[in-house]
């Protein structure tokens, strides 16, 4: 009789006889998830994976309790009512049609609006609209495609599983069954001959044999059930000939003590196992100590305004903040943490949360989210709850942001790895082939050796090791990079573009004058009520040399990017800027920054600042000017241009009266050209500069300047040591590539051994993962090394 496979899931349909479409279903739930994709024209999900699916499971009146408004609101992320997040942890993901039905979810209900999957952790963060669609209506509409999630009542979380044990306990059970195996082959090594060891060594085979199941079956599944996906997928993984290899040498002992011909290689056999398991371990490890030390020991230099219980205000880092704290959020800041709105407008935009634009309007009482900005003026908050560095994390990681950087390492070993599974199985046949003529005795020993001991782990491992350690190193040091490929792209930069005003100047050191006409209290109270909103550079540092004033609720609120503010209390205007903008007409040239003040349509007078440049610029700029070009690219007026010419390098460009578009215009037309441009700025008016560049650095000086646009923050006080993180991101390549060497050089050696017959499987199975180990040891050591060199 013959069997047909399920068209979706692969299982045996052949008892079932549902056909439709010309394909064999094992079941009607199969045959209906099949119906979902053709209807809604999402049938290439079988291109992807041969029957990639699940057979979707009854799940009616299993998820009643999303029906309770606490539970839900305890599982999601964001709720405003209109837009809900919530990440749900899906065990079936598995390959590719995977990822990508999941991914176009989109497709099957509109109500959902984007849909991202972590592979690695096996979730799905999705962002929908909750007209007539509830998270219930989601888990069903996962369910019905086979992708049931799976949710933890026990703490009302999603995505938190149990922690995976299987690799310590297949380890153990290798370990276990190696010892026994090795303790029982001793009889053997030594040739001993005494009657009772004599009588009883069939019994000590056939115990190996026992003891080797466990580890076959059990501890080698991993290898097993990868090999299978990537040859259904037409794939050659290095999983294939580790594989190859323990079937060989299982089939090989098997028969050996079945034909009583000798002991087989059991003992080789659980080694190997045992050896590489012991490796994946190790790097598991590691792997997780650098995952742990970029979450939550990488803070952002996120500051904040405080308010205190007198009133007076106190700047903070975001992690200091504490439930029950009274915080003021500027203009055009982000909000750190969930809260409850006290007092102001709140228009707040959810862009860097939901990927849309439209700003909500918040009344006082209302619930705030963490990562929403506040676009109207200024307001105060209570804070429910203390900031998650993970989720600020994952909100300036979110795919929304990412501008597709292309990881030219990631690339690379992929292409290794695709093609070094099949020289290793051409090598190793080639190889066989000869022996089985030459010493037959040696043949299956050199076939399961040079399958085990080509390993392309040690490439692959180089780069995410190198930029993992760099980018932990570069966090203790005040650089916060996004993620690995912002240090790739940084090595590659060959223009550097400054802001002036935040950038290159240190705010708090600017001195400042005032010209003009006196103005009265209630006008001074106006403008520092109106400048307390604001987030610009200029604006902060003009309000902490205004004297303590009662300050004003506003009544309106509009800061003009590139311009000025306008804000009206009562019957009062003010308007604070450039002198267009206050309208204020003169033919005088300014020589330095200066913010114009008009009340109510009068002008009053001006206020000029004296820049302060950073400490180290002109040491920091001649440094730079050997490799790169560098340009200053400023808002401001050209007052400053005689002071820059002065302690600038002779070739640096200078450019004034740049609004937002002009350096974002810039910044393109030089990209057009081939140039790798590094970008930066204060994170407030760069923002669409930061986006644009190939790499963009937003500094923090004790403010909330975080923003999706920039791949990394400065903190202002390491802004001189940028010369040195530009020059450790150029030497991490260098490592990787040594690294590269070093994995080519081994594997040579190793196989010239392995082919001639002078390497034993388990002495392979030993130096495998031992050359995975010293790949990580030497990127480790030597980024610590470059580590210590930045200090």
């Amino acid at each position: 009789m013959e069997h047909s496979k399920c068209f979706h899931c692969g299982l045996d349909a052949t008892s079932s006889e549902i056909i439709f479409d010309d394909k064999s279903f094992c079941c009607n739930g199969c045959k209906t998830v099949y119906e979902i994709f053709s209807a809604n024209d999402l049938t290439c999900y079988y291109d992807l994976e041969n029957a990639p699916g699940a057979t979707p499971k009854e799940i009616e009146g299993k998820y009643n309790f999303l029906d309770n408004k606490k539970i839900v609101e305890s599982l999601l992320e964001f709720n405003d009512d209109k837009t809900q997040i919530v990440t749900l942890y899906i065990p079936h993901i598995h390959c590719s049609s995977c990822i990508w039905i999941l991914e176009n979810l989109n497709k099957l209900n509109p109500a959902v609006s984007s849909s991202i999957v972590n592979f690695g952790k096996k979730t799905v963060r999705v962002n929908y609209h909750t007209d007539n669609f509830s998270l219930k209506d989601l888990v069903r509409l996962l369910s019905s495609i086979g992708y049931e999630p799976f949710i933890s009542l026990d703490d009302y979380s999603v995505g938190k599983k149990n922690v995976d044990r299987s690799l310590i306990y297949k380890l153990g059970i290798a370990g276990f069954a190696f010892g026994n195996i090795m303790f029982l082959s001793f009889p053997e090594y030594f040739e001993v001959g005494e009657y009772w060891l004599e009588q009883f060594k069939h019994t000590f085979r056939w115990l190996m044999f026992t003891f080797s199941l466990p580890v076959v079956f059990y501890c080698s599944q991993d290898y097993f059930v990868s090999a299978y996906k990537g040859l259904t997928s037409k794939l050659l993984n290095i999983d294939v000939p580790i594989a190859l290899g323990i079937t060989v040498l299982f089939l090989r002992s098997t028969a050996e003590i079945v034909f009583d011909i000798g002991t087989g290689f059991f003992d080789s056999l659980s080694g190997l196992v045992f050896f590489l398991l012991l490796g994946k371990f190790f790097q598991q490890k590691t792997y997780n100590f650098l995952s742990f030390e970029r979450d939550y020991k990488s803070y952002f230099p996120i500051g904040i305004t405080k308010i205190l219980n007198d009133g007076s205000e106190e700047s903070i880092q975001v992690y200091d903040i504490k439930k029950g704290d009274r915080l003021l959020i500027r203009n055009e800041e982000l909000i750190p943490v969930d809260c409850i709105l006290i007092k102001g407008n709140a228009r707040i935009d959810y862009s860097f949360v939901t990927g849309e634009s439209d700003a909500v309007s918040k009344q006082s009482g209302d619930k705030l989210f963490a990562g929403g900005k506040q676009t109207e003026g200024s307001i105060e908050v209570d804070v429910l709850k203390t900031v998650e560095q993970s989720y600020l994390t994952q909100l300036w990681s979110n795919d929304v942001f990412n501008k597709n950087k292309e990881d030219s390492f990631t690339n690379l070993t992929n292409r290794i790895s695709k093609h070094f599974t099949l020289a290793v199985l051409s090598i190793a046949l080639i190889a066989t082939s000869y022996w089985l003529f030459a010493d037959s005795s040696k043949a299956l020993n050199v076939f399961t050796a040079v399958l085990i001991i080509a390993c392309p782990c040690a490439i692959a491992l180089a780069s995410p090791f190198t930029f993992g350690n760099l980018l932990r190193i570069f966090g203790k040091l005040k650089f916060y990079a996004k993620n690995a490929s912002v240090i790739e792209q940084l090595a590659s930069i060959d223009t550097i573009i400054f802001d002036k005003t935040g950038t290159i100047t240190a705010n708090k050191e600017s001195s400042i004058s005032y010209e003009g006409e006196t103005l009265s209290d209630a006008e001074e109270i106006l403008l520092k009520s109106s400048l307390r909103n604001s987030n610009h550079p200029l604006s902060r540092s003009l309000y902490s040399l205004l004297e303590d004033n009662d300050i004003l609720t506003l009544d309106d609120y509009e800061e003009h990017i590139g311009k000025g503010i306008s804000a009206k209390h009562k019957d009062d205007f003010i308007k604070i800027g450039s002198a267009p903008f206050v309208g204020h007409q003169t033919d005088a040239v300014t020589l330095n920054t200066a913010v114009h003040v008009s009340t109510n349509n009068r002008y009053k007078g001006k206020f000029t600042f004296y820049n302060k440049y950073r400490k180290g610029l002109s040491k920091l700029f001649n440094r730079l000017k050997k490799d790169y070009d560098l340009v200053i690219l400023s808002g401001d007026n050209a007052g400053e241009r005689e002071n820059l010419t002065k302690l600038l390098p002779a070739k640096t460009k200078l450019f004034f009266n740049q609004k937002p578009e002009d350096k974002l215009e810039y910044i393109k037309h030089h990209q057009n050209s081939g140039v790798k441009v590094l970008m930066i700025g204060d994170g407030l008016n760069d923002a669409g500069a930061l986006a644009q560049s190939d790499v963009g650095i937003a500094i923090s000086e004790d403010v909330n300047v975080f923003s999706p646009a920039c791949d990394a923050i400065l903190d202002a006080g390491k802004f001189n040591m940028l010369y040195r993180f530009i020059k450790a991101s150029k030497s991490a390549i260098t490592i990787i590539k040594w690294s590269f060497v070093l994995s080519f050089i081994y594997n040579v050696i190793g196989l010239y051994f392995a082919v001639t017959g002078q390497l034993a499987p388990v002495v392979a199975a030993i130096l495998m993962p031992l050359s995975s180990i010293s790949i990580v040891v030497f990127t480790t050591v030597c980024t610590n090394i470059l580590g210590r060199k930045l200090r």
